[in-house]
C-alpha cells in the first residue's frame, strides 16, 4: 500500500518575512516579546516611555530577520507590538 503523502518539496518553500511595530506608549517592559522571539529581532531600548519604562526595538543588524510569526503580539499583555507581513514581491525587490 503507498502512501497518500507527498514528500516536501524544499524548492517551492518561502519562508515569511514581517515588520515588527512597536507602541512605545503601551509597553511595560516585562520583556516577553524579547524572550519569545525565535530569531532574537527584538532588543529593550534605552530611552523610556511616559511611564519610565524601556520598550522594545529592532536588534541592530536584525532589520529583515523577522519570519512574521507574531509570537510578541500573542505574548504581549498591552498589546504593544505586533507585526506585519511583508509581501514577497517587495523582499525580492
Amino acid at each position: 500500500m503507498r502512501s497518500a503523502r507527498v514528500p516536501l518539496d524544499w524548492d517551492r518553500v518561502t519562508v515569511p518575512r514581517g515588520s515588527v511595530h512597536v507602541i512605545p506608549q503601551r509597553c511595560k517592559e516585562c520583556r516577553f516579546c524579547v524572550d519569545f522571539c525565535p530569531k532574537d529581532v527584538l532588543t529593550l531600548s534605552t530611552e523610556t516611555n511616559a511611564k519610565g519604562y524601556r520598550y522594545p526595538v529592532v536588534a541592530p543588524g536584525k532589520d529583515e530577520a523577522c519570519v512574521h510569526c507574531e509570537f510578541c503580539t500573542l505574548v504581549c499583555p498591552e498589546y504593544a507590538i505586533f507585526s506585519v507581513e511583508i509581501p514577497r514581491a517587495e523582499v525580492m525587490a
